[in-house]
């Protein structure tokens, strides 16, 4: 049976609390907490203190060295997130609600998406819907999924490691990755090179290249070529991978399509494997759960359309 405690909560809930508590539950820190919340570090403790007495569970445990959820703890933020998350999007619901389509569409995508179907697609969208407006924010693609996932974002676009089976995934297109260096590397302008060239050699990459992640096929390809284990710098963004590796810091990872210019304009230099390099595949996400305005579906819908329609081998770009 269900207690008439918690019965009550939906009704009775201090929405100010549970603001509180999701920003406490993200920073593990009730100081850090005041601090992002601009708010007394009393406040906030006595803010967790009162919702932990609203539900009647603990939903921290902390001590000087240790900050974890509780189970119940966990279960409130996730919920909460999804909450937040339909809330958010009221101001744009009720601004796409006119003849025209308007209304604001936000996508998170990974850095450096190049494909003419999403050009096309903003174009075409832009074009019919003059009065909507545009949103592009980058982030690492585990971060993107997380924002579709909590109905942050009106839909994604990045690479994947492992589907959530709440999310929609649709292959959007595919590129190929090479290794390349900058013009102060010893390898720079050489041809002829083999795979064993690269051997011991320092390197730059991003930081999804590792065996469980996203960019699993370029990390088992530099664990074939052998380069240092020690990766001298990552990051998320490909501008500052490649920022890295014109600099000289170490052979990288980019994809072929994307480096083609910088490769004609003598910043890069390909390196080994030049015969089947590693595929990655980019994907469009949508969370089914999440209510969109008008303009979201019409963007939406648009690049759901081009994609189907336009054939596989028309959307992998090897370079």
């Amino acid at each position: 049976m269900t207690s008439p405690r918690l019965d009550r909560l939906v009704w009775e809930l201090d929405w100010n609390l549970l603001r509180t508590f999701v920003v406490i539950a993200e920073v593990k820190s009730i100081t850090r907490a005041a601090e992002r919340l601009n708010l007394k570090q009393p406040s906030v403790s006595n803010a967790l203190r009162r919702l932990e007495d609203r539900i009647g569970r603990r939903l921290v445990e902390r001590d000087a060295t240790r900050f974890e959820l509780t189970e119940t703890g966990l279960l409130l933020y996730e919920q909460s997130i999804e909450v937040f998350g339909t809330i958010s999007q009221l101001p744009l619901l009720v601004r796409g609600v006119s003849d025209d389509v308007t209304g604001h569409v936000t996508i998170a995508a990974a850095s450096h998406v190049i494909s003419p179907l999403y050009d096309r697609a903003l174009a075409e969208f832009h074009r019919n819907s003059p009065r909507a407006s545009l949103t592009v924010s980058i982030a690492a693609s585990t971060e993107v999924t997380k924002q579709v996932r909590e109905r942050r974002v009106s839909f994604g676009i990045c690479l994947v490691a492992q589907k959530d089976p709440a999310l929609d995934y649709t292959m959007m297109y595919r590129e190929f990755f090479g290794f390349f260096c900058g013009p102060q590397h010893r390898l720079y302008g050489r041809d002829g090179l083999t795979l064993a060239d690269l051997k011991g050699e320092p390197s730059v990459s991003f930081q999804t290249d590792h065996i469980s992640d996203a960019l699993r096929p370029v990390a088992l390809l530099r664990s074939e070529a052998k380069l240092d284990a020690s990766v001298v710098g990552v990051s998320s963004s490909l501008e500052e991978v490649r920022r890295m590796i014109v600099a000289g810091l170490g052979i990288g990872p980019l994809p072929l399509h994307v480096a083609r210019r910088d490769v004609a304009d003598g910043l890069l230099w390909r390196l080994p494997p030049y015969d089947a390099p590693p595929a990655i595949d980019i994907f469009l996400i949508v969370n089914p759960e999440k209510t969109m305005n008008r303009a979201e579906r019409a963007l939406l819908a648009g690049l759901q359309a081009l994609i189907a329609e336009t054939p596989l081998e028309e959307r992998i770009y090897s370079e």
